[in-house]
């Protein structure tokens, strides 16, 4: 008896087969264990399409994001496991003459449904998940659109100061000349000398911005150091203006709103868990006993009675958690509509600067430096009018590159709240 026990309890053991899924399982972790992520961009001119690639790759958040979604299988595989059996072995009187031995297998056998709202919960938490790693892979496509734009533009304001140094110091050179010929007082030689200087000043902070906005780009991916050459895209090519209704109705498939709902799906699934918990596990047991001469089977049944402890106050936090997830998603609705209707307001007020920068202001601050800048040199106006204009000049390029730069922001901002279709080959 002894040996036909040992062999049962040996055989569960083997053969088994969740001891062989989680042996392959967990291999397959270690061996994807310790892979770091390290990305370097190439020296060469870096694309909007080419930074997503490296962000998709190799941002720290979305790598976090993955790893827990892989976590996550593990739960899955646990729930579906069954409870394990208990072997018993009890020995009366230890003289050889009187001793009884007995040996028992006792096995749980799961009653109302446990093991499958186990693996329906451990699903719903899978999804979850799964949202939340499109809702990252949103946050940075809208970070990496930013930063990208946000260099373009700061490559456009390091050309432009340069553009205004150069005519700074023509203007010092005309300056020194009509001095030198005794047109002009020298007091207008040392204006033109400052001005340059404080031309000078901007130029360096322009570099400082470029050089920011170039590690906040090439950090997303991981690199302190930027290695790119240059961002290569067209700054002025704004994004469209899309009418509210179409990112409403876009809006019910975003990845924060998708995230709400399967979260209420998974605290319903956790109900259905508290509520199967209500009724009782029955054990088995199969043994034998033998004592001198005699051979005995064993067969009993263990089944706790549900008097006091029927999980009812289990149940009841599920229920109300259920219902606070249900307010968390008319409040995420809410939030998320709120945020589309101030980033498009934002993007249509930008336009609309855009607009009237390119058709009124820029041609009139052009044709007034032009006026000025000729009108000097012909001996009409005084320097004082050229540094004005050409102050005048630079604040509505500056305003120009600022009004971009926010449309583009906007734009990412509506983005980010909607999300896209996940493509499963970068995830």
């Amino acid at each position: 008896m002894k040996t036909f026990l040992l062999s049962l309890v040996l055989a569960a053991l083997i053969f088994n087969p969740s001891l062989s899924l989680e042996a392959a399982t967990l291999s397959n972790y270690e061996a994807a264990e310790g892979n770091a992520l390290h990305v370097t961009e190439p020296a060469a001119p870096l694309t909007l399409k080419a930074a997503l690639e490296l962000a998709y790759g190799a941002n720290a958040a979305l790598s976090t994001a993955r790893r827990e979604l892989e976590a996550v299988d593990g739960s899955i595989l646990q729930a579906g496991l069954r409870p394990n059996p208990r072997v018993e072995a009890l020995i009366e009187d230890p003289r050889p003459a009187n001793r009884l031995t007995a040996i028992y297998v006792n096995q749980p056998l799961e009653l109302g449904g446990k093991r499958p709202a186990r693996i329906a919960a451990a699903e719903r938490r899978r999804d979850v998940v799964s949202a939340e790693l499109n809702t990252v892979r949103a946050e940075i496509r809208a970070a990496v659109m930013v930063a990208f734009f946000d260099v373009l533009v700061a490559q456009e304001r390091l050309l432009l100061t340069q553009g205004l140094v150069e005519l700074s110091q023509r203007a010092t050179t005309a300056a020194s000349r009509r001095v030198t010929a005794g047109k002009v007082s020298p007091v207008e030689e040392t204006k033109a000398r400052v001005a340059e200087a404080s031309v000078r000043v901007e130029l360096s902070q322009a570099a400082t911005n470029l050089k920011m906005a170039r590690q906040r780009l090439t950090a997303i991916w991981g690199n302190a150091t930027p290695r790119f050459e240059r961002a290569e895209g067209k700054v002025e090519a704004l994004p469209a203006l899309p009418a509210l209704k179409d990112l409403t109705a876009r809006l019910a498939n975003s990845p924060g709103l998708a995230r709400a709902q399967l979260e209420v799906n998974r605290r319903q699934a956790l109900v259905e868990v508290e509520r199967s918990l209500r009724i009782p596990d029955v054990t088995l047991s199969l043994g034998g006993r033998r004592n001198v001469d005699i051979n005995q089977a064993l067969l009993g049944v263990s089944l706790p009675i549900p008097i006091f402890n029927r999980n009812q106050g289990n149940i009841l936090e599920a229920l109300r958690r259920t219902d606070k997830a249900r307010d968390e998603l008319s409040g995420t609705e809410i939030r998320l509509n709120n945020e589309i209707a101030q980033a498009l307001e934002r993007l249509d007020v930008a336009r609309q600067e855009i607009e009237i920068l390119q058709r009124e202001i820029l041609p009139g601050a052009q044709s007034a430096y032009d006026a000025a800048s000729k009108g000097f040199l012909m001996g009409k106006f005084s320097f004082l009018e050229v540094l004005d204009a050409q102050r005048t000049l630079f604040q509505a390029k500056s305003q120009y590159l600022r009004a971009l730069a926010e449309a583009h922001r906007s734009a990412a901002e509506i983005e980010r709240v909607l999300g896209e279709a996940p493509d499963n080959s970068t995830l």
